[in-house]
């Protein structure tokens, strides 16, 4: 059977923007955190307090070692199997 290239550059192409839209939202986190509580340093990543990505209020940012951040969306992801 003959590939359907259409298909294949449509489904790349969504999968493209809402790549691009998701990381738009932790840039704007990591921003903000920046903005708020000074740079960060490496091997921290900014986290949610509430696990909401578009709730970048200063209240619910902090600034966390990667790999609790990690173990947090781990359990999250855990969680909903």
């Amino acid at each position: 059977m003959a590939r359907d290239w259409k298909a294949e550059y449509k489904a790349r192409a969504e999968y493209l923007k809402e790549y691009r839209r998701n990381h738009r939202k932790e840039d704007a986190a990591r921003a903000r955190a920046r903005r708020s509580m000074g740079s960060i340093p490496s091997g921290y990543e900014v986290d949610h307090k509430d696990s909401n990505p578009t709730n970048n209020s200063k209240d619910n940012l902090r600034i966390v070692p990667r790999k609790t951040n990690r173990a947090k969306g781990a359990r999250k992801t855990n969680a909903k199997r």
